[in-house]
């Protein structure tokens, strides 16, 4: 058979048809002055056998294969919704219109393409998605736009349930879908629409605009990322152009799906990984649009999570943000943990640019409102969840602590547990860092109780227990002593010089002044009381054997400077003096 094919036609440089230069040239215009040129170039003549290229032909070796049938069989071909654009789209390369032939391939499918509007949900879904492998022949030819155009007339004029089950466009049988599950698995309100989640209650309907028409957010959700691009620029509402709240919310619903497909089906894809970004920043312009009004604190953490996992641009993200910041009063603990892409557990990046925006807006205010100090404890829970984090640095730690202005926080407790914990956690912490991450406690608005397990903590430093714990004179009613009781102490002193002595340092004077300080007098709260004026007695004598051992150890490293051995007897000696515990780092 193949001495009497006389033409040979390679596809897309991949495949080779064998075929016959009168039966395709009676119907394509491009392949009979395609097929006379080359006669022409090799003086060929009428009955040699012509050797031609087509490059980027739609539909490759199967698309050319459905044209020859028609050709072989006298211009007859039955359409349908799945082969009709590759035969639009090669009717429209090939040339094969009514001047080359009558009742040609390219008007077959234009008549074909007419009932557009007899043709189901499924049929048209159908057919967008055939146009996706030759997307850029068919958006020439003007079908694909055709064919979005009525996708979304079917929306239109349906809006509760579709013409057809989405489950014909897969390959199904035709049937009536079911709504109401189709329904609750496309709903974005499922996973963070709601202005609560925790609530039982039902969304408000004001809150969900568009909660008749999610029948096809599933179904939409099989096309690829550059033909969601197109769909909504031919909807005008891609980009800053997006003004759509049902729009918005398919697009968050379609990035979610994306981000849940298998990498395989993704991979080599570039086009279709920055047309995803595009479609992040026009969902980001549409949230922006409505804000609060129909998007929660935990819907638009929901909508961060989902573009920043296709990406998204800075102005976008920005955008979200501030939106974000506006409304931390109400967000949750759960909202905060988002994960970190810097080496660390969660962002903590991103919980400190909220934090920002939120106090910017509340600096107009004279008094702290109950917001900021709901924000106040919000944070304080933050801190403590973050805290163990190994990767978590000191100054991170404390930019957190500190972004919030201390009229935030009524009481301190919250800080003081966050900062145990991290300081459990990070136990090679040197005592310098201990000391600067101490400095985002108020001691001042920390509980009795709070400050007397600080004053027990050996991680807090010596010094900041000490002031920590004579912070507290206010709370007790602190007067000074009389005469009277100013005349033991004195006594004291002067039977014991020594002591004396060491009690100038400033850390001692502090400790025995609130020591004195404490007024004893009835109440219920005198065994509080009591167990204060014992711990600060604890602390004092604590400080002073402290500084008996940093004494002698300065000795020690005199007497090493001075070329003397330094014996371990020596050091076994000096720890026995202290009680039997290791020398703290202090020196």
């Amino acid at each position: 058979m193949n001495e009497l094919c006389d033409l040979k036609v390679h596809i897309n440089g991949h495949h080779t048809l064998h075929l016959h230069q009168s039966v395709m040239c009676a119907f394509s215009g491009r392949l009979r002055t395609m097929v006379k040129q080359e006669k022409i170039m090799k003086k060929a003549g009428r009955k040699e056998a012509v050797s031609i290229k087509l490059a980027g032909f739609p539909g490759g070796a199967d698309g050319f294969e459905l044209v020859a049938r028609f050709c072989y069989n006298n211009g007859r071909v039955l359409l349908c919704p799945s082969n009709l654009p590759v035969l639009h789209c090669a009717a429209v390369f090939l040339e094969m219109i009514e001047e080359v032939c009558a009742c040609n391939l390219l008007a077959q499918a234009e008549a074909f393409v007419n009932g557009l509007c007899y043709w189901t949900w499924g049929d048209v879904l159908t057919a967008v998605r055939s146009c996706e492998h030759f997307a850029a022949a068919a958006d020439s030819s003007g079908l694909l736009e055709r064919l979005i155009s009525a996708l979304f007339s079917k929306i239109t004029a349906t809006p509760e349930t579709p013409t057809a089950a989405a489950s014909a466009a897969c390959g199904g049988g035709m049937g009536t879908p079911n709504r109401s599950s189709s329904s609750c698995s496309s709903s974005p309100d499922t996973v963070g629409f709601g202005r609560s989640s925790s609530s039982a209650t039902k969304t408000p309907e004001s809150m969900r605009p568009c909660a008749g028409r999610e029948w096809w957010f599933d179904d939409m959700t099989s096309l690829s990322p550059p033909t969601i691009e197109k769909v909504m620029r031919v909807l005008g509402c891609y980009g800053v152009e997006n003004k759509n709240l049902i729009l918005t919310r398919f697009l968050l619903h379609y990035l979610r799906a994306a981000t849940r497909r298998p990498p395989a089906l993704c991979e080599g894809e570039r086009e279709g990984a920055a047309a995803l970004a595009g479609l992040a920043d026009t969902a980001v312009h549409g949230v922006a649009l409505v804000g609060g009004t129909a998007f929660s604190c935990r819907g638009l953490f929901w909508v961060l999570r989902i573009v920043s996992a296709v990406g998204l641009s800075r102005e976008c993200r920005h955008k979200l943000e501030r939106l974000m910041g506006l409304m931390l009063d109400q967000a949750t603990l759960d909202d905060l943990l988002v994960s970190g892409d810097d080496g660390g557990v969660y962002d903590v990046n991103l919980v400190m640019r909220l934090v920002r925006v939120f106090v910017a807006s509340e600096e107009e205010a004279d008094a702290p409102s109950q917001r900021m100090r709901k924000v106040g404890r919000l944070v304080d829970k933050y801190l403590g969840e973050i805290s163990p984090d190994h990767g978590l640095k000191v100054s991170k730690f404390l930019a957190v602590a500190e972004s919030l202005p201390d009229s935030a926080r009524d009481c301190y407790d919250g800080v003081y547990r966050a900062l145990d914990i991290y300081l459990e956690s990070h136990p090679v912490l040197s005592l310098e860092e201990r000391t600067t991450l101490c400095r985002c406690l108020n001691y001042e608005k920390l509980t009795l109780e709070a400050c007397k397990d600080l004053a027990k903590n050996r991680r807090i430093p010596p010094g900041v227990a000490v002031q920590a714990l004579a912070s507290q004179q206010c709370k007790l009613h602190i007067s000074e002593p009389g005469p009277g009781a100013a005349a033991p102490a004195t006594k004291e002193r002067r039977s014991n010089p020594s002591a004396c002595s060491q009690s100038q340092t400033p850390r001692r004077r502090v400790a025995r002044r609130a020591t004195r300080s404490v007024d004893l007098g009835g109440g219920g709260d005198d065994d509080e009381k009591e167990l204060l004026r014992l711990n600060l007695q604890r602390m004092q004598s604590r400080v002073v054997e402290l500084e008996r051992a940093c004494k002698e150890m300065k000795g020690q490293m005199s007497k090493m400077a001075k070329g003397k051995s330094f014996s371990f007897g020596a050091g076994a000696a000096s720890c026995h003096q202290t009680g039997g515990r290791g020398l703290p780092r202090l020196c």
